[in-house]
């Protein structure tokens, strides 16, 4: 399979299910190295606690932080919030409460429901007691990513939030991160990550005190360690490489489109930036825009292969064969650049999130309008959701029956239990009825 031109190749027909199987491959299994790996450092972090935690962060990060400790101290976090610009503490400020409002407008609440007979159903929802969230610091740091992930949680009513964090080479959490804290008005930070970090939260040492659910976006090894520290604490998800898909028409704005994969192609080497159109002369415009646009940007190394493994405008027939292709993508990003994206929304049955038109950028979800930026991802918006606050509840079930109500269904009840062979299941009804 050859792409018609250099950049971001065009694919068409068969070349497209091509396309589609090479993209199947940034999704499978962690390789077998990584998880040998993890597994070590899980077993490690059990069984030595802080010890391996300095340990590898040390061979890690390059941060020898035994004498400094895991925790950041409350003055350094106001220290970075007081050395930071005003106008970066605002904007910290802003988008916080945008995602406030969006996240209080999700959350769950308790019922009950009065039946016939006295009985009372219902459910209770409570919010976790502790949940530790993992912010990455590699290739590029996300203070949003610490917004996005502690905001539902405070919603929720979470009572304990630690954050988990890599530290530069002298054992500093990166300013910006501090800030986002003090923002939020939270102060239990660990300079420590990687799958380390996850163990640490899982399992708990002499500092830190383990949680009840992990969450953020981490890489390879922070996904892999959550999904093995998952039953023994939860887990929001396991994030895999970003990714958007495009969904485009003849009137969409080359321009714009070009805009959104680069900006989804810079985030990571793997990362995935896809525009599906039943137009070629908008394919061909796109392609052209994209080259262009590119050569202004920084990161092009990250966006040149990203772009060159895995990105891809495909062709298809007509809206029908490209809506089908993007529900068979379920992407993490869905942008919709056509010419009537609400009457588009009703058929779009995967995606993580849904930007309709051509002035809702992905940007403006990742920062700055309110729902949540940490999203399924390799198609796993087939059957999950974004972030919210309802990750950060749990529900109780409410049962309470009146003698009329049991002795009305005991007959029902014990059939049923013997059914199963439970002749205990069946006498816990029946000597109730016989007083």
């Amino acid at each position: 399979m050859k792409p018609v031109e250099t950049g971001i190749p065009i694919f068409e027909g068969k070349d497209i299910e091509l396309f589609l199987l090479k993209l199947q491959s940034r999704r499978t299994r962690i390789p077998a190295a990584v998880q040998d790996a993890v597994a070590r450092i899980l077993s490690d972090v059990r069984e030595k606690g802080d010890s391996a935690l300095f340990d590898y962060t040390l061979r890690f990060d390059g941060a020898d932080i035994r004498r400094a400790g895991l925790r950041v101290p409350a003055a350094e976090i106001k220290k970075a919030a007081k050395a930071a610009p005003g106008a970066f503490l605002e904007l910290l400020k802003k988008a916080a409460s945008n995602i406030r409002r969006f996240h209080e407008k999700d959350k769950p609440s308790s019922w009950l429901s009065w039946e016939e007979d006295g009985v009372v159903l219902g459910r209770r929802t409570t919010p976790l007691d502790r949940v530790g969230l993992y912010v990455p610091g590699g290739r590029a740091v996300y203070p949003s990513s610490l917004l996005m992930a502690a905001v539902p949680a405070q919603v929720a009513g979470v009572k304990e939030i630690a954050v988990v964090s890599p530290p530069d080479t002298k054992g500093r959490i990166h300013p910006s991160i501090l800030c986002a804290a003090h923002v939020l008005g939270l102060d239990e930070i660990y300079r420590v990550g990687g799958a380390q970090a996850v163990g640490a939260l899982a399992f708990g040492t002499v500092s830190v005190k383990p949680v009840d659910k992990i969450a953020g976006p981490g890489n390879v090894y922070v996904a892999e360690a959550k999904r093995r520290v998952f039953g023994e604490v939860d887990i929001d998800m396991v994030a895999g490489p970003s990714e958007v898909v495009l969904l485009a028409d003849a009137s969409a704005d080359p321009s714009f489109a070009a805009a959104d994969l680069l900006a989804q192609a810079e985030h990571d080497p793997n990362a995935s930036s896809v525009c599906v159109t039943h137009s070629r002369a908008m394919a061909v415009r796109l392609r052209k825009a994209v080259v262009e646009q590119a050569r202004s940007l920084g990161r092009r190394t990250v966006l040149n292969a990203s772009l060159r493994d895995w990105g891809a405008v495909l062709v298809t027939k007509n809206m029908a064969e490209s809506l089908a292709l993007v529900n068979r993508l379920a992407p993490e990003h869905l942008g919709l650049h056509v010419e009537d994206a609400w009457s588009v929304l009703s058929g779009v049955r995967h995606a993580g999130a849904v930007f309709l038109g051509a002035f809702s950028p992905e940007t403006v979800g990742d920062y700055w309008a309110g729902p949540n930026h940490i999203l399924p991802t390799n198609r796993t918006a087939r059957f999950s959701s974004p972030l919210g606050t309802a990750d950060f509840m749990k529900h109780s079930s409410v049962i309470c029956y009146t003698r009329q109500a049991l002795k009305k269904n005991a007959a029902d009840i014990i059939a049923f239990a013997k059914t199963e062979g439970l002749d205990g299941h069946a006498e816990a009804v029946r000597c109730r009825t016989k007083k």
